[in-house]
């Protein structure tokens, strides 16, 4: 195998390709109570996981437990209680720290699962834990949060510095700057 492509492999395990993969998974299982397989299975081989993939509805329905308490480090307010929601996950849904290559077919990285035949459920909230827990640790900050925009509530990652994030994206930052800017100036013609 030539380097460049053990590299691309790799990079599918990175901690924040593993944290972009949960943020997108999040979004999706949450946002409807029968998210479509189909479309599950697509944002997972967009994010690097290999196919063809067939996921049942009972993988779906695991994979959408995990979501909706992975969605709870994202809504914590603050360090400790993200802290706090990790370390409760960890204890209540991931197994020991043990490294696997898929039986060659891939680099060597952690996994905190049970095996490497576990339930997709239980995959997904073991890897994202893991994950998650590396980017708090990193920067000491909640690993993402909650879009403040009413009409939205999807999870974003908090990587990189700069100021706090309050949006997952600039589109809705700029919808609520507008109507923030609408609302100012028909209050000023208010008599």
């Amino acid at each position: 195998m030539s380097p460049a492509s053990n590299d691309d492999r790799s990079t599918r395990h990175s901690v924040r390709a593993t944290a972009r993969r949960t943020a997108a998974l999040v979004n999706a299982l949450t946002a409807e109570p029968r998210p479509d397989p189909g479309a599950i299975a697509g944002i997972l081989l967009d994010h690097g996981e290999l196919g063809p993939l067939e996921l049942t509805s009972g993988d779906v329905a695991g994979l959408r437990t995990a979501a909706l308490r992975l969605r709870e480090v994202f809504a914590a307010d603050g360090v400790d209680e993200a802290a706090g929601v990790l370390n409760r996950l960890l204890r209540e849904g991931t197994g020991p720290l043990r490294l696997s290559s898929h039986d060659g077919r891939s680099p060597w990285h952690p996994h905190l699962d049970s095996d490497d035949e576990a339930p997709w459920g239980e995959w997904f909230l073991a890897s994202s834990c893991m994950a998650l827990t590396v980017l708090l640790w990193e920067g000491q900050r909640p690993p993402g949060g909650l879009c403040s925009s009413p009409g939205c509530g999807d999870v974003f990652l908090t990587v990189g510095s700069g100021p706090e994030r309050r949006y997952c994206s600039r589109r809705c930052a700029t919808r609520e700057r507008v109507a923030a800017h609408r609302r100012a100036k028909a209050g000023s013609r208010s008599p």
